[in-house]
């Protein structure tokens, strides 16, 4: 009967291969609905998120710090919204020169660059900032137009002040993407060296995070970045804004 322990053997095999498809796609139904789930969660911060900085800017300070964005700029996916790139930024503005800081964040969540231009640009306008961040495009990428991109950026660049701290686009891990975004890149340094202005290496500081990055950086929607994540951000902005911000406000002697 030794000729039937293969015939045992693969019907096992075939067994535990079926079982192991259907674990499978039991699998990938738990993750499709723990995403969604984590979706509706990040949803539903929008307006909290959003009603946050505008009572934020209410308050004054010696230094005045704006910021044009999208929802990263708004902290969409930290735990709080002084945990986004933003709130980080003026963090260390504060620590470095020892004053009080005025945040007004004008990001807009989903924001294009088309959208900074109706939106944003004409509320800056109001304003007259010691710091401004720009960090903008990345919602450009899934429908991507290198010209409707071009003239965007541009529009948004001419509007900022001369001394605007620029990020390039952040990492998108797939190469669809990313080829997409090694355009607009392109064109957002060619446009940022005709006006003088700084770039910072936003791309850079996320492709180095890696695996880590995607493992332990991004919010329940793996879209948004987490508090983690934002930390790398703001490490992207952070030698440039120090910089320019002890220039103008150096730190007061200790009393």
């Amino acid at each position: 009967m030794g000729f039937l322990k293969p015939v045992f053997w693969v019907g096992g095999a075939a067994v535990a291969v079926a079982a192991g498809a259907v674990a499978g796609r039991a699998w990938v139904a738990q993750q499709r609905a723990s995403l969604a789930a984590g979706k509706e969660r990040i949803n539903q911060t929008l307006p909290v998120h959003s009603a946050w900085w505008r009572d934020h800017a209410k308050t004054e300070g010696e230094i005045l710090y704006v910021a044009i964005g999208d929802s990263a700029a708004q902290g969409i996916g930290a735990s709080a919204p002084r945990n986004s790139y933003v709130g980080v930024i003026a963090d260390h503005i504060r620590s470095a020169t020892g004053r009080s800081v005025q945040v007004v964040n004008l990001s807009v969540s989903g924001a294009t660059v088309a959208l900074a231009v109706a939106d944003q640009l004409p509320r800056l306008a109001d304003h007259a900032p010691d710091i401004v961040t720009v960090s903008i495009g990345a919602n450009d990428i899934g429908d991507f137009d290198a010209e409707r991109f071009r003239e965007g950026i541009r529009r948004v660049l001419d509007a900022v002040p001369p001394d605007a701290i620029v990020a390039d686009l952040p990492y998108f891990y797939l190469p669809r993407n990313e080829r997409k975004v090694a355009v607009a890149n392109g064109i957002l340094r060619e446009a940022a060296a005709e006006r003088g202005l700084t770039v910072v290496p936003l791309h850079e500081a996320m492709r180095r995070e890696g695996w880590r990055g995607v493992m332990q950086q991004f919010a329940d929607d793996w879209f948004h970045p987490n508090d983690r994540g934002y930390r790398v951000w703001a490490s992207a902005f952070l030698p440039a804004v120090i910089e320019q911000a002890t220039a103008k406000f150096p730190r007061r002697a200790a009393l």
